[in-house]
């Protein structure tokens, strides 16, 4: 089983592992099918899932309201973690003309709303701002959360892709404490380990989540000198360490990081999850650790 992480010191508690649902559409399951696969990592452990009103062009949240909907006491074993501000054009959004940010109050009140129904449930354990926008008027943000919170639609808030400044100005708004920011770490881009991202993070005590820890299948076919060195290097790790498979090194390597990142899982294989979980078994030493950085970098340390 994994542990059971509190995610900041006024925060949630939170499954080591997340299962990431943005590929839901695409995964072709039935309702039934769907609410097997929650069922089946919940019993392993990965309680926590991590959504976004866009995902899937806007229909994900659905396809998990309908499933939660055959079985409702699932909904209180597990944590929901949903997103919003980005406004996508689409058949569903034909008046729109390009995709755009929105932080404004309406807009994030509504977007609440709407995945509300969408997902089948009454509150949302944690929302985040998807994207950082130019345009955010962090008093405004700041009183939309606060009434969300007051009227029982979302326990906390916590931001993604944000920098540490954009963190900082939300923060010194709100009256309850950001809990996560969601960033991308993988070894071909893992900049939030030194633009200060996740120095900040590991100074409020609080977890980031991390998205696209596979590097979204690059690594898997490497195009790019960059990934075939990185993709030679985590081969020999795994090794070394006895691991059933590269993604399980890349996981651990994530996992080694100071701030101490929930890993986002993205497979919707009830196998893939398994050997990721297992991934907890293994501790990369810093020179394992550093051995990626350099394949990815293409030079050694300063």
């Amino acid at each position: 089983m994994l542990n059971r992480v509190q995610i900041a010191p006024q925060g949630p508690e939170f499954s080591e592992l997340v299962q990431g649902y943005w590929r839901l559409a695409d995964w072709g399951m039935t309702p039934k099918q769907r609410l097997d696969f929650l069922k089946q990592h919940i019993a392993l452990g990965v309680t926590t899932v991590d959504h976004a009103d866009i995902y899937g062009n806007y229909e994900c949240e659905q396809l998990f309201g309908e499933a939660l909907a055959l079985d409702k006491s699932v909904r209180t074993e597990i944590e929901i973690v949903t997103k919003c501000d980005i406004n996508l054009c689409g058949d569903k959004t034909p008046d729109r003309k390009v995709n755009h940010y929105d932080t404004s109050a309406a807009h994030i009140y509504q977007s609440v709303n709407n995945s509300l129904q969408r997902l089948n449930v009454d509150e949302i354990d944690v929302l985040l701002i998807h994207r950082p926008d130019v345009l955010m008027d962090a008093d405004e943000v700041a009183e939309v959360f606060q009434e969300l919170h007051k009227v029982g639609k979302v326990k906390h808030f916590g931001v993604s892709n944000f920098s540490t400044h954009q963190f900082d100005l939300l923060q010194s708004r709100l009256s309850k404490p950001l809990v996560t920011n969601q960033v991308e770490i993988n070894p071909l881009n893992f900049e939030v380990a030194h633009d200060g991202t996740l120095d900040q993070l590991q100074k409020l005590r609080v977890n980031p989540m991390a998205w696209s820890c596979l590097a979204g299948g690059a690594l898997f076919n490497p195009s790019t000198e960059q990934a075939k060195r990185v993709m030679a290097e985590l081969e020999e790790i795994r090794a070394e360490l006895g691991a059933q498979s590269v993604d399980q090194v890349i996981y651990a390597w994530v996992r080694r990081l100071p701030s101490n990142p929930l890993a986002i899982i993205g497979s919707g294989k009830i196998e893939r999850v398994e050997a990721a979980i297992k991934s907890t078994q293994y501790e990369l030493t810093r020179e394992q650790w550093y051995r990626v950085w350099i394949a990815s970098k293409g030079h050694g340390v300063p």
